[in-house]
């Protein structure tokens, strides 16, 4: 399948993009390419291949959330590089 110079100019200009005649040329020429790729791939047969929605089964690694008592103040700023009055001396921000 090949797609036209007109085509690229379209798809660029939706993009905002600015190309010259040889990137415009260049580009049809590469999707035309692409296009050609995925009819090759939708001839091959897939009759009975279930539809997955990721090429591996993958499994959600997330822990389970439990409850536990907060750690208390001197345990939390234990590490902290800078504290005051039992806080965090943080950096200014915002002027």
């Amino acid at each position: 399948m090949s797609i036209s110079e007109k085509d690229v100019m379209y798809v660029a200009n939706l993009a905002r993009l600015t190309l010259d005649e040889t990137s415009i040329s260049m580009f049809a020429d590469q999707l035309g390419k692409i296009l050609d790729h995925v009819d090759t791939l939708r001839m091959v047969d897939t009759t009975g291949v279930p539809a997955t929605s990721h090429a591996i089964f993958l499994n959600n690694a997330f822990r389970e959330d439990e409850i536990k008592p907060h750690p208390g103040r001197e345990s939390a700023l234990a590490n902290a590089p800078e504290k005051e009055e039992g806080q965090f001396v943080v950096p200014k921000i915002i002027g």
